[in-house]
């Protein structure tokens, strides 16, 4: 069974595998934050989670969230290959009960990036600016949507959930940000403080 789910992750990473400057930008965004804290909401095979600790101060922790265990310690392990593993922690289940369990411990993050179901990135934003130190940045993955997001024949719920993210993003009086054109769209918020 583990060797099946490996050969089903290594062939859907090979279709979908983000390309190496998303994962140099968000190295360099943690490192230009200067974050100390940061949450990842969707860890799957672990590659942006070694990407967000690379750039991390020493004293640096990622908390990472991810719906299936087998994922998570996928991740885990890539991690551990990396270097990092003692400095990851995992929640796994449902994010949105993640992060209440996070507020309900009052944890404050420096960095959130964001790249789970797309139907939830609205409430995944609403989450994040309540854990979010001020001048923290909120970075949501895949917010063009292969364009599908400014194609308006085009409608979905997830669709329609990420045009509603990218609006709030765009319009909350609590944010600066912008989309870049990179990849599937990265949206970068900064918090205001």
């Amino acid at each position: 069974m583990r060797s099946c789910f490996r050969e089903y992750y290594c062939k859907w990473h090979a279709k979908y595998i983000r390309t190496p400057n998303i994962g140099k930008l968000l190295t360099l965004l943690v490192k230009i934050s200067g974050a100390k804290e940061i949450l990842e909401i969707g860890a799957l095979g672990g590659y942006s989670g070694i990407c967000l600790v690379r750039g991390l101060q020493k004293e640096g922790h990622l908390t990472s969230l991810e719906l299936k265990q087998e994922y998570a310690q996928l991740a885990h392990e890539n991690l551990k290959k990396a270097g990092f593993g003692d400095r990851v922690t995992y929640y796994t289940g449902e994010a949105l009960k993640s992060l209440d369990q996070l507020e309900m411990q009052q944890k404050k993050f420096d960095f959130i990036f964001i790249d789970a179901d797309k139907e939830n990135y609205p409430n995944y934003l609403d989450c994040s600016l309540r854990l979010a130190n001020p001048g923290a940045l909120i970075v949501g993955d895949n917010v063009l949507q292969r364009g599908q997001v400014y194609d308006f024949s085009h409608v979905d719920l997830r669709t329609e959930n990420m045009r509603a993210f990218n609006h709030r993003m765009a319009n909350d009086p609590n944010l600066e940000s912008i989309i870049l054109p990179v990849g599937q769209g990265l949206s970068i918020g900064r918090v205001k403080g």
